[in-house]
């Protein structure tokens, strides 16, 4: 009875998830004939905006090419008059001149024919040569074929207009994406070639789910515009997901186009804060940043004795969680006496990963390790065979020492500003290196037999501790060399 009533219960909830997921289809789809009816509007509105620019372009070429028709022809029947008028006065001389010559053929007296002959030849000679020099051809043509225009190409130009196509969506190459160092490059190339292509859009999100994007529960899509090549670099990522989501569209000068299938990349990568419930009271713990506090310690034995007081057999509620970073804590003690420790709430009990840590320029003496999960309260970091560490002391002068099992190795190099902590457990091995340029500082090697904690040791300044990092490549690079290198053990890493 009681697996029937299971697998009903099964049934109904399933049933009601696919309701949920009904009910958002249908949201989804109203909302979207919405965005339908109001993008085509929109674009109906545009392409008025569009015509009415064209109409307007053409209307003020017409008025241009008719005033410019208009200028010629009034050039020219100015030009034409004027010939007219010199005509007209070259006439009018002509004919006083022949009838003066008509009244000279009737002067019979020789004297008086030849004083007339004398003035009236003068008036002869001048109306002669102004007749005589005008030009009887018009100056200018009566032809306007020359202001005629010819739209033919222009027209099949315009019948040649059709919408901007909208781009295909862009295909991932998956196998020339890259994750590393914390940044991921992804490539993607165009289904056909498409000339018309301005600039690509590329959106990613963190996931901790594989495979397609889910509806619920993600979080919202980060956006990079405007990349004009055919591959992008995101940089500079924290890796607190295990997955991250990304998909491109490409877009014209117009539109854009659909998003391209989503891709997965797995970008997992070792995450953890600083667990401030067993920290040293002279310590103030803010997630991954720890800086020592001397005004800590005060009240610390009330606060001890309303701890007693409060105590018993079972845990506390926090103590008692199933979580994996309560897992990690275990049912510590705070540390207390010189210990000024502050541990990672998250264990390393398989696999490769890496860490850094930035100290204040202040900061007097500080350890950076791991240790086995349940140090003592007064444990201090490499003064146990359950601890590893480095330790960096600016008293005076600055050194470097490597810490194991309360034995110390002086390290001859400078502290570097970073510190990248890798852990191998399976391959029992602890390096130190200077984050910046990855030169090793220290290698240890040991056999781990329990799961391994971060672990900070701090006395004046602060520490900001960086997770989330993948293992970098140039690390990767250097435990290949010296493990085929075979490597020196020295009397520090026996446990």
């Amino acid at each position: 009875m009681d697996e029937e009533r299971e697998t009903l219960q099964r049934i109904v909830s399933t049933l009601v998830n696919k309701n949920d997921e009904i009910h958002n289809f249908i949201d989804m789809l109203n909302h979207t004939i919405a965005n339908v009816q109001v993008n085509s509007s929109n674009a109906i509105s545009e392409l008025d905006e569009e015509f009415d620019g064209l109409y307007s372009v053409l209307h003020e070429m017409k008025g241009s090419m008719a005033n410019t028709i208009q200028q010629e022809e009034a050039r020219k029947i100015q030009a034409l008059q004027d010939q007219l008028t010199q005509c007209s006065h070259a006439l009018e001389s002509s004919e006083e001149l022949l009838e003066l010559a008509v009244q000279s053929l009737d002067i019979k007296n020789p004297v008086e024919l030849l004083e007339v002959e004398n003035i009236d030849w003068m008036c002869v000679s001048v109306t002669v040569a102004s007749a005589f020099r005008l030009s009887l051809k018009p100056k200018v043509s009566d032809s306007m074929t020359h202001m005629m225009v010819d739209f033919a190409l222009e027209k099949r130009m315009l019948q040649a207009v059709k919408f901007l196509p909208v781009p295909k969506a862009p295909e991932i190459d998956v196998a020339a994406c890259l994750v590393a160092d914390n940044c991921i490059t992804i490539s993607w190339r165009m289904p056909e070639e498409d000339s018309r292509i301005d600039h690509f859009v590329l959106e990613y999100r963190k996931t901790n789910f594989d495979g397609l994007p889910r509806l619920k529960g993600e979080q919202r899509w980060e956006l990079v515009d405007y990349i004009k090549a055919t591959q992008y670099t995101l940089s500079g990522l924290k890796f607190d997901t295990k997955y991250m989501n990304l998909r491109v569209q490409a877009c014209n000068k117009a539109v854009a186009g659909e998003y391209s299938d989503p891709v997965t990349l797995e970008t997992k990568a070792f995450l953890f804060s600083l667990d401030s419930t067993s920290s040293h009271l002279n310590l103030k713990v803010e997630d991954t940043y720890v800086e020592w506090d001397p005004t800590g310690g005060k009240g610390q034995e009330k606060i001890k004795g309303k701890e007693n007081k409060n105590r018993s057999n079972t845990a506390s509620p926090k103590r008692s969680t199933n979580s994996p970073r309560a897992s990690a804590r275990g049912g510590r003690d705070r540390f207390a006496g010189e210990s000024y420790t502050v541990l990672g709430d998250t264990a390393v009990e398989s696999g490769q990963h890496y860490w850094e840590v930035r100290a204040q320029k202040d900061c007097k003496s500080y350890s950076v390790g791991v240790t086995y999960r349940n140090p003592g309260k007064f444990d201090q970091l490499g003064k146990t065979n359950s601890s590893w560490c480095i330790h960096i002391n600016n008293w005076l002068q600055t050194t470097l020492s490597a810490k194991h099992n309360n034995k110390a190795k002086t390290l001859d190099t400078p502290v570097p500003d970073r510190i990248g902590v890798y852990c191998d457990f399976d391959g029992g091995q602890l390096s130190f290196y200077n984050a910046s340029s990855k030169a090793l500082l220290h290698t240890f090697r040991a056999k781990f037999t329990q799961p391994l904690l971060p672990g900070f040791m701090i006395w004046c300044g602060g520490l900001t501790v960086s997770t989330g990092l993948q293992v970098p490549r140039a690390v990767k690079t250097l435990q290949k060399s010296e493990n085929g290198l075979g490597g020196s053990t020295s009397s520090l890493n026996n446990a």
